[in-house]
């Protein structure tokens, strides 16, 4: 399940995922997605993971292809878990990240405030 966050804005939108994330669930939220940058051209993004996600392989096939297709409409993007492994996966990859224009960063879940004010910002 994918559901917006209450504190989603303007150009920033936060979604928490849990559960089964299925291809039609999926693609539904690529075209909340693609509304969003139509409207703003650039996007920030908060995603609180819950860790208990079971993301069908068309589903996921369908995110990977719209995060590459659209790396250059996205400005920031939070991760929020309780994962260290996550954690060090967001900065590995962050370097990379930059290189396409985006900040990316992971915080955990107690600090979600803390994303906000930084997605945000």
């Amino acid at each position: 399940m994918i559901k917006k966050l209450p504190r989603s804005e303007g150009a920033t939108i936060g979604v928490e995922v849990s559960g089964k994330i299925d291809s039609e669930e999926e693609n539904k939220w690529i075209e909340i997605f693609d509304k969003l940058i139509e409207d703003h051209g650039e996007i920030n993004i908060l995603v609180l993971l819950d860790g208990k996600i079971n993301y069908c392989v068309d589903a996921a096939y369908d995110d990977l292809k719209w995060t590459f297709k659209n790396l250059k409409h996205m400005n920031k993007l939070a991760i929020v878990s309780e994962s260290r492994v996550l954690g060090w996966l967001v900065a590995a990859d962050s370097p990379f990240g930059k290189l396409a224009g985006i900040s990316e960063k992971h915080f955990e879940t107690s600090r979600l405030q803390d994303a906000w004010s930084w997605v945000k910002e």
